[in-house]
């Protein structure tokens, strides 16, 4: 699943308003599949957003270095 850096939110905001315009020409044109393809893009677009303010408000996990687990043994 693509993560998106929390210091490109701004690029977030450039094709959302960019989507929006298009969204708009499309109703003015009455290409219905078109304004439903826009339409899911946004939805997608703005939880790819929220999903990012999240991350950049959490930051980072530190989840540990891997380790070998011990062999298993019989008995």
């Amino acid at each position: 699943m693509l993560s998106i850096d929390p210091k490109m939110l701004f690029r977030l905001d450039e094709l959302e308003q960019d989507l929006v315009e298009r969204r708009t020409w499309a109703v003015a044109e009455g290409w219905q599949g078109e304004i439903e393809g826009i339409d899911l893009t946004l939805t997608f677009l703005r939880g790819k957003r929220a999903q990012a303010q999240r991350f950049q408000r959490s930051g980072t996990v530190d989840l540990g270095l891997p380790h070998q687990r011990p062999p298993i043994t019989d008995g």
